[in-house]
């Protein structure tokens, strides 16, 4: 059951906030141990609708994850314990999931299990790679290092996807501008200036019988318009819920010219610095890259990471598994080879990341240079190719009117 208590801490300060606990009894007695003052208490009864599956399972966004792991390191480092680190983070909150979460993660802790094993509860939010990590810090005591670098790990993933969905989002923003604004001109606006035609004796262009046919069927057909493109991206994601549809597309996403090649060294961005990251850490190559294959949402390089996985596995270099494939190119494969010889292949990895970032943000500001002189030329044509089919029978109409005086 949920409790919702206020109390006051050792600074006098007065705090809010949720527990989680079989009885009344056991939420006073927590939150004794935290040396809170308790004012009140009572069971959380009312649920709201968008806290209907926070409370089932609780779970954290990629920022505030990003957040936690960054407190949690200078948390440790400056010598405080686990409990005592989550105990004033879940005082300091005021989201119910980042709450919820902390909560458990404490509870657990103080019930003997480790804080890897706790994270376990919590799939959604801690993937694989980022538990193989914290286990690796319990068993080397070295856990604020762990954690520092899975903050400035993550950090950097953030940054990374700010930068490529920050100059992506501008073109995608007006391609969806111009299908709405085009639907609602066809619906709507066109309807009531092509009737006009009607009334006059006046041979229209095929342009403008075009424009009318389609402005009808909008027209007679919008409700059923919206329905069918709301079923169709539901639909379309229920079809690539299934891996051999899912391989499919992701097969074909990485044949589209230019964003082809960004999706690919946005995924080597990625896995080069995690499997670095994992490495420095003590994590056996082995394990690292099974943990790649299962924190890579693409299919084909899944199952690229697999196949690495047996080869490795089998006693071959990691360079020459990456040689066997045709996804990775010629500079990671040598460097791979390289960093195995001299035993630095966490730095090697680091580097490769850092390159195939660095040609990443190249390609995505390419991609954005042709996209919009592209974007306007299409918008130029649609709107002249409008602008002509509605104005030529109006020139046609007063032309005839001109030679019928």
């Amino acid at each position: 059951m949920l409790f919702e208590y206020t109390a006051i801490d050792l600074h006098h300060r007065k705090i809010r906030g949720i527990l989680e606990g079989v009885n009344e009894q056991e939420v006073k007695l927590l939150l004794k141990e935290k040396k809170l003052f308790i004012i009140a208490i009572e069971e959380k009864r009312t649920v709201f609708p968008f806290q209907i599956g926070q409370k089932q399972k609780g779970k954290l966004n990629f920022n505030q994850l990003v957040d936690f792991t960054r407190q949690m390191g200078i948390m440790i480092n400056a010598g405080l314990s686990i409990v005592d680190a989550l105990s004033i983070m879940s005082t300091q909150s005021t989201n119910f999931n980042e709450k919820l979460v902390i909560t458990k993660l404490e509870d657990h802790i103080k019930s003997g299990n480790t804080l890897s094993g706790a994270m376990h509860d919590f799939p959604e939010t801690f993937p694989s790679y980022y538990l193989s990590l914290i286990k690796a810090g319990e068993s080397s005591g070295k856990l604020d290092d762990v954690f520092m670098r899975l903050a400035d790990n993550l950090e950097k993933s953030k940054e990374f996807r700010g930068k490529v969905m920050g100059a992506l989002i501008y073109p995608i923003v007006v391609v969806i501008a111009i299908v709405v604004v085009a639907f609602i001109m066809m619906t709507f606006v066109l309807p009531k200036l092509l009737d006009l035609y009607k009334n006059f004796n006046v041979e229209l262009p095929i342009t403008t019988k075009f424009i009318m046919a389609v402005s009808k069927f909008c027209q007679d057909f919008w409700p059923l318009i919206i329905v069918a493109s709301i079923v169709s991206v539901v639909g379309l994601k229920s079809v690539l819920k299934n891996p051999k549809y899912r391989k499919k597309m992701d097969r074909y996403m990485l044949k589209i010219p230019v964003f082809g090649s960004i999706i690919k060294k946005s995924i080597l961005v990625e896995a080069t610095r995690t499997l670095g990251v994992l490495i420095r850490s003590g994590v056996p190559i082995l394990e690292g890259i099974d943990i790649i294959k299962n924190t890579t949402d693409n299919e084909v390089y899944r199952d690229a990471f697999a196949m690495i996985h047996l080869s490795v596995e089998k006693g071959r270099t990691l360079g020459d598994a990456l040689a066997d494939t045709d996804l990775f190119p010629s500079i990671m494969i040598q460097m791979a080879s390289v960093g195995e010889r001299s035993g630095k292949m966490d730095e090697t990895l680091f580097r490769l990341s850092n390159y195939f970032q660095m040609e990443t943000e190249i390609a995505v500001k390419t991609a954005t240079t042709l996209i919009e002189p592209a974007i306007l030329v299409v918008l130029g044509l649609g709107v002249g190719f409008l602008v002509v089919s509605v104005l030529t029978p109006i020139y046609n109409l007063t032309s005839s009117f001109g030679a019928a005086q």
